[in-house]
């Protein structure tokens, strides 16, 4: 359960903001979106190495 404590003359929206930075850490959203269809691991693996090499063209590109 996640707890966010309300400080003293703090508003609601700055609690509120905490409570959903905390909420996002904790990755339950993509969990249950990715829980939606089973993916079988071959494909979850070719994926990950697909945005792998996308994220590393992206890093070079970056980088000239």
């Amino acid at each position: 359960m996640i707890v966010v404590n309300v400080k003293e003359n703090e508003s609601i929206e700055k609690a509120l903001k905490r409570f959903k930075k905390k909420f996002d850490r904790t990755g339950v959203i993509r969990e249950l979106r990715g829980r939606q269809h089973f993916e079988k691991p071959s494909v979850r693996r070719r994926n990950e190495i697909i945005r792998a090499a996308y994220k590393q063209r992206m890093q070079d590109q970056e980088g000239k």
